[in-house]
This record gives C-alpha cells, sequence and structure tokens, in this order.
C-alpha cells in the first residue's frame, strides 16, 4: 500500500536517481545505521555482543541465523559461530 501520489513517487525518484551512485550509496550507508541505531536503541539493557547480534539479525530479517540457514539448507550443528574480528576465524 502506498499514499504517496504517483506524480510525487516520480518526482523524488527522479531526484535521487540524479545523485551520484556514491551518493547513493552513501544515503543507503545512513539510512541502515539508523534503522540500526534504533534497533539497538530498543533492545534491553545488558545484552551480550552475540545475544545482541543474535537479536539485531532477527529484527531486520525476521527471523533467527539458525532458521535462515537452514531454510537455505545449511546446517550448523556441531559448528560454533565466532563474532567476526576473533582470530579463530
Amino acid at each position: 500500500m502506498t499514499d504517496t501520489p504517483p506524480e510525487i513517487a516520480e518526482m523524488i525518484h527522479a531526484r535521487i536517481m540524479a545523485l551520484s551512485g556514491s551518493e547513493r550509496f552513501l544515503m543507503g550507508v545512513r539510512m541502515h545505521e539508523a534503522a540500526r541505531a534504533m534497533a539497538l536503541a530498543s533492545f534491553p539493557p545488558g545484552l551480550t555482543e552475540a545475544e545482541t547480534r543474535s537479536l539485531l539479525f532477527e529484527r531486520f530479517y525476521g527471523q533467527s541465523l539458525e532458521a535462515f540457514l537452514a531454510s537455505q539448507g545449511i546446517g550448523i550443528e556441531g559448528s560454533s559461530l565466532r563474532p567476526s574480528g576473533n582470530p579463530e576465524n
């Protein structure tokens, strides 16, 4: 559903497409950062990094990482998912 009149949507699309690719990319990065900050602000305090990352994935993608991987036929039984930056990766 949209409540934006077609001529306004067309105008907005034209303005965005008039930006350079790097400007559009940076716009997307800023929107993602804003959405991430809002999601993080809604989480209860005291979560571990792993809990925070798990909740953030669920908030953005609507399912747990495990459920997503299972839907792709990827099993994670017996494996350990480590945070990025871990030298053991």
